[in-house]
């Protein structure tokens, strides 16, 4: 077997600068060292240390990845890698070196700005732990070693895709919880999962009602009806359906999809104990189930 091909791909800043010579008057080539070298003192002020060697190095790696990622993101249509390598040192005469490295900044901050997980807390909007996060993201994505392929465009797009969907998971979560049916539920800890799994084992029921929070005794009485009616499920789900907003019925759909042969719907129809059911709605909605069985 021959061994794969590795195709060196490096930061897209060190690049860019191998073109400098055929696009830049030595003028500009030293304006671009000296906006570049304020950078890195920014960085090692505010991220690393600027009082010593290390905390130095630390922030031109930072620079490098962060000029980096804000030229891959302005060159994003350009697919030939020569081009655009040109395009970049171009950019960097013309648009600034400080122009360039906001915009790669920007992204990392809007990045941070997204939630990671589905279970949100106070603590998500802590301007200290905020600031840890992007702190830790800058450093995750943006250390690039200019001697060394760096892939942290690619991983800034998986790691933007992944936010936006857990987002979209979220938003429609809090959408539930904003037209529960006897009222809004206002807690800042939020389970957005537990909150849509709510709403699908209510919505068999059929009646279209919005459940984002139950408790032990609602449960009770919401089994008794499910067993004594014994209602279609695909009807309820249906109605259900029709009261969510285009941008969160594709969430919902595919929830639906997911918990239809689900444990928890078998055992609901059928004559599972109670207290046994109370146990697997604690395991399906978290936190999202109110107070204690009495």
């Amino acid at each position: 077997m021959l061994p794969a091909i590795v195709i060196e791909k490096l930061p897209r800043l060190i690049r860019a600068i191998r073109h400098l010579a055929d696009s830049a008057t030595p003028e500009e080539a030293a304006g671009l060292a000296d906006e570049l070298a304020g950078i890195t003192a920014m960085v090692a002020e505010k991220f690393t240390n600027d009082r010593t060697a290390e905390g130095i190095q630390r922030a031109q790696l930072l620079t490098v990845g962060g000029m980096s990622l804000g030229l891959e993101y302005l060159l994003e249509e350009e697919t030939d890698d020569e081009v655009g390598d040109k395009a970049a040192a171009g950019i960097l005469i013309s648009e600034g070196a400080e122009l360039v490295f906001q915009q790669g900044f920007r992204l990392i901050r809007e990045l941070a700005a997204l939630p990671e997980d589905t279970l949100v807390g106070e603590f998500d909007t802590d301007p200290v732990y905020a600031q840890r996060r992007l702190k830790e993201l800058f450093v995750d994505i943006c250390t690039a070693d200019p001697g060394e392929t760096w892939s942290g465009y690619e991983r800034y797009q998986q790691q933007l895709k992944q936010r936006e969907d857990v987002q979209a998971i979220v938003r429609a979560a809090q959408w539930l919880r904003r037209h529960h049916d006897e009222g809004p539920v206002k807690d800042p800890d939020l389970n957005a999962e537990g909150v849509i799994a709510l709403a699908i084992v209510f919505g068999i029921e059929g009646q279209g009602r919005i459940v984002a929070r139950t408790n032990h005794r609602e449960f009770e009485s919401f089994v008794k009806t499910v067993r004594r009616k014994k209602p279609d499920f695909d009807t309820g789900w249906a109605k259900l359906l029709e009261n969510i907003p285009a941008p969160h019925h594709a969430i919902i759909a595919n929830r639906i999809a997911i918990y239809r042969n689900s444990d928890i719907l078998r055992d609901i129809a059928g004559s599972t104990p109670m207290q046994q059911l109370f146990v697997e709605l604690e395991n399906f909605a978290g936190s999202e189930l109110d107070a204690e069985y009495p």
